[in-house]
C-alpha cells in the first residue's frame, strides 16, 4: 500500500497506528471523501478487487467504487498499520421489501481495536457509517448528526440507523470470516447479473456529518435531519458538474453515463 498517496486521497494527515484514534480518523476521512459509487457497472466493467488495481482507481485516479472496493482497500490499509481484520459479508434490508432475504452481497469489516472489536464499513453509501461502530449489541452510537446500532439478530446482528418513524435495518451480517474468492463469486453476480440493481441505475452516494448526498439516475437528494431535497438533473452536462461539484469526481466533457429510468431489484 502507498500509503502517502492514500493519505493525500482522503486528506489525512496524522499517523498510521493500530489504536482506536486513528481507525476512527481513517473512517471517518474515507467514508467522507470517496463516494459509493457503481460507473464502471453500469458501461459494463467489473470491477477489480486486487489491491494495485484499487490504488490504481480510487487513490490515483480519483474514482470511487463499491463496497467490495471500498472496504477491501480500506482493510489493507487497516492491516498495513497493523490492525486485525476479519473480512465479513451481509445481507442488505435497506429498501427490500418487508421480509424479503437477499443473497450476502454487501461486504463489511470487523475490525480489533484495543482490546474491542468494531464493525468498520467505509462501503456502504449514504446511509452508512461515518466512524467504526463498537460491537455493543443494543448500545446507540451517535455520530455527528446521525445515530446507529448493532442489535442482536438470532446467530448475527443487524445494524440499524434511527429515522424519525424508529430504528430502520440497514443490513444484517454474521462474524463468518469471507474470503477473497467470497467476494469474487458475490463481485462477478453483482456486477454482471442482468437483475442487480448496479446494473439498472446510477448510484453515487456520499455520507457527511451534516448532510448525505445521494444521486439516484438524475436526481440528487441532499438529506439532513431536518429532511430531504431533490434536485432534478436536466442533462448531461449538468449531471457531469454534479459528479464533480458534490461528489469530487472528474469525468472529460463529453461524456455519458447511461442509466436506467425505472430500476430492476437486486
Amino acid at each position: 500500500m502507498d500509503l502517502a498517496a492514500y493519505a493525500a486521497r482522503i486528506g489525512y494527515s496524522g499517523a498510521f497506528r493500530a489504536d482506536i484514534a486513528t481507525l476512527r480518523a481513517l473512517h471517518l476521512a474515507h467514508a467522507t471523501q470517496i463516494p459509493f459509487e457503481n460507473i464502471d457497472v453500469l458501461v459494463g466493467r467489473t470491477p477489480e478487487l486486487d489491491v494495485e488495481s484499487l490504488e490504481r482507481k480510487l487513490i490515483y485516479a480519483g474514482r470511487g467504487g463499491y463496497c467490495y472496493e471500498q472496504n477491501t482497500l480500506f482493510a489493507a490499509v487497516l492491516e498495513e498499520c497493523g490492525f486485525t481484520v476479519t473480512r465479513l459479508a451481509a445481507r442488505v434490508r435497506w429498501g427490500a421489501p418487508a421480509g424479503a432475504v437477499r443473497p450476502r452481497t454487501h461486504m463489511l469489516l470487523a475490525v480489533e481495536a484495543e482490546g474491542e472489536a468494531h464493525v468498520a464499513d467505509v462501503g456502504f453509501g449514504g446511509d452508512g457509517l461515518l466512524l467504526p461502530i463498537p460491537l455493543r449489541p443494543g448500545e446507540p452510537a451517535r455520530q455527528f448528526a446521525w445515530e446507529y446500532r448493532i442489535v442482536a439478530e438470532g446467530a448475527g446482528y443487524v445494524l440499524q440507523s434511527v429515522r424519525p418513524e424508529g430504528w430502520l435495518d440497514l443490513y444484517q451480517f454474521t462474524l463468518e470470516p469471507q474470503y477473497p474468492a467470497d467476494y469474487q463469486v458475490a463481485n462477478w453476480y453483482t456486477s454482471t447479473h442482468p437483475n442487480s440493481v448496479f446494473r439498472s441505475m446510477l448510484r453515487v452516494q456520499l455520507p457527511g456529518p451534516e448532510t448525505r448526498l445521494m444521486l439516484v439516475n438524475r436526481t440528487l437528494t441532499e438529506t439532513t435531519v431536518a429532511g430531504s431535497r431533490e434536485t432534478a438533473i436536466a442533462d448531461d452536462r449538468d449531471l457531469l458538474g454534479i459528479l464533480e461539484e458534490k461528489f469530487g469526481l472528474s469525468f472529460p466533457e463529453g461524456t455519458r453515463i447511461p442509466f436506467a429510468e425505472t430500476a430492476k431489484t437486486a
